[in-house]
């Protein structure tokens, strides 16, 4: 009788399990993800032994209610006692395995700043209906975002920055109606941006500097209420600046500098909420606009490098507050005008204009 209890017990074990712990089908593609990696110096997978993948593994979190993996965390820069004990960051090998693709409850994917992962983002990512955040940030991803990103609906964060990726933002990218931060910074990125990137309409952050991202500002970027740090620095675009960016509601920093931008600087970013304005090493022209009053306030406007004509515009005394103000490099003439902010700004703000005098250049 009791040999039949121990069988009976063992039988109701191997039953429950499963149910308490993590399924054999994401625990095979947990494992099968780690054998395409290499970390030789944290030991990060060590603790990815045993049969239940929601205890004590690195990084990796489940659903309390259904045991599935939703979450892997896996950060090269971290606070985490593990890095501190081995004095370094994280430096890892090897590529993104597609099984990471079999665990359909996924999440948040976070495998960020490991700085030697290579190959391509698997185009089965899309496939993960519940995927909110995508952060793979700083490693050697190369290859193009997959074409069809827009499937994935409940996308919140995609961040990117800092790999080798090449190709066209997708069109389908406009399709995702949720996302609030998006980081393409320091790739190899072409072409437009797409003309109905105003369906973003979630939008709070679009960092994309540094890549060769050509084309002019989509207008319909203006329609993204809710858009607050617009970078475009570092790139190939062309045509003018639209006005209407000067008009969103909560857009507080305009990055445009070193690109290929023409014709004049609109009114409307210079009586905007904007506060940290760059439009340097371009090729604007005309007079710098005189609208300057006590709504103004800016700790940057950077004006430097492009083909800007006539006097510094005397409104800017009367702006409440004016942090840095580079206006150097371009064919400015006249009288610097006393008081703040120019008081407190330094000769390199105004060098190498055709012939502006006064301090803190020589007097006229």
């Amino acid at each position: 009788m009791k040999t039949v209890f121990t069988i009976f017990s063992v039988l109701v074990f191997t039953v429950i399990s499963p149910a308490n712990g993590c399924p054999p089908s994401d625990r095979a593609a947990l494992l099968a993800f780690k054998a395409a990696l290499h970390e030789p110096y944290l030991g990060i997978f060590n603790s990815w032994t045993g049969t239940d993948c929601c205890h004590n593994w690195y990084g990796v979190s489940c659903d309390p209610q259904s045991h599935r993996v939703a979450d892997i965390n896996l950060r090269g820069e971290s606070e985490d006692p593990i890095f501190e004990r081995a004095h370094r960051t994280g430096f890892m090998t090897g590529f993104i395995s597609p099984e990471i693709c079999k665990l359909t409850r996924l999440s948040s994917l976070t495998i960020a700043d490991w700085k030697g992962i290579t190959g391509e983002i698997p185009k089965c990512i899309t496939s993960l209906p519940f995927l909110r955040i995508l952060d793979l940030i700083g490693n050697k991803l190369s290859g193009e975002i997959p074409a069809d990103i827009g499937r994935l609906k409940r996308l919140t964060v995609l961040n990117v920055a800092d790999n080798q990726l090449s190709g066209r933002i997708p069109s389908s990218f406009t399709s995702l109606s949720n996302l609030m931060h998006l980081d393409l910074r320091n790739n190899k990125i072409s072409g437009p941006i797409p003309s109905k990137a105003g369906d973003l309409s979630m939008l709070s952050r679009a960092l994309l500097s540094g890549n060769m991202i050509s084309g002019p500002i989509p207008v319909s970027i203006c329609r993204i209420y809710r858009l607050a740090d617009l970078d475009l620095s570092m790139n190939k675009m062309s045509g003018v600046i639209p006005p209407c960016l000067g008009k969103m509601a909560v857009l507080a920093t305009l990055n445009l500098d070193c690109n290929m931008l023409m014709g004049t600087i609109p009114t409307t970013l210079l009586t905007s909420a904007i506060g940290n304005l760059n439009l340097s090493r371009n090729a604007l022209e005309g007079n710098i606009p005189d609208v300057f009053g006590l709504t103004s306030y800016f700790t940057v406007i950077d004006l430097s490098h492009n083909k800007l004509r006539g006097p510094i515009p005397r409104s800017l005394s009367a702006a409440s507050y004016i942090g840095h103000l580079d206006l150097s490099y371009n064919h400015l003439c006249g009288r610097i005008p006393a008081g703040a902010p120019f008081d407190h700004l330094e000769a390199s703000s105004f060098m190498y204009n055709d012939c502006l005098c006064g301090k803190p250049l020589r007097a006229c």
